[in-house]
């Protein structure tokens, strides 16, 4: 059984939708392996979730080579960081602060270990997570600028939306445990 599955099988009740999810979102789909499974990685590790990481992760690693999943953790570690920047420039709104220069090293970004569009869409799936319009814009329209479709950049979006309520189900299902054991 793989770690994923193990992870489904934690999920409360309530997020009965959430296991359904997980599996169809995982199984059937517009992305290349690579895709599907950096597009993966990068939102489990979004999500601050160390067990559904470590699933993910483990899981990939039977699934995909070593640079996709490289730079699925790149991805999320620089939209970790470019997140919080833009997302703070676009919800201030001054013009000053665009003119700034950014001094932040982002060289990955240029030279991926696999190529552009995947860490382009690894990257726009963990901008959604974290909720910064500006990347979520910039990296959608780069994925469909190098060839992707509306279509592969809806499935990368849905694993996002599926990974982080897997986290929140996980985070729940360890309060009703303490919750059992403290009663």
């Amino acid at each position: 059984m793989s770690q994923i599955e193990q992870i489904r099988e934690a999920l409360p009740d309530a997020a009965k939708d959430i296991r359904l999810n997980v599996q169809s979102v995982l199984q059937s789909s517009t992305l290349t392996p690579a895709q599907l499974w950096g597009t993966a990685v990068a939102s489990a590790i979004a999500t601050r979730s160390y067990d559904l990481a470590q699933a993910v992760l483990n899981d990939a690693q039977d699934k995909v080579e070593a640079n996709v999943i490289e730079d699925a953790k790149a991805a999320a570690a620089l939209m970790a960081m470019n997140n919080v920047y833009y997302r703070f420039r676009h919800m201030v709104g001054k013009e000053s602060y665009s003119t700034k220069p950014a001094r932040l090293r982002m060289n990955w970004i240029a030279k991926p270990l696999s190529n552009k569009a995947d860490f382009e869409l690894f990257c726009l799936a963990v901008s959604a997570i974290n909720g910064c319009e500006m990347c979520v814009r910039s990296h959608e329209q780069v994925v469909v600028d190098h060839g992707l479709s509306e279509d592969q950049v809806h499935d990368a979006v849905r694993i996002a939306a599926t990974m982080q309520a897997t986290a929140v189900s996980l985070e729940m299902s360890e309060l009703q445990t303490q919750a059992a054991v403290s009663a």
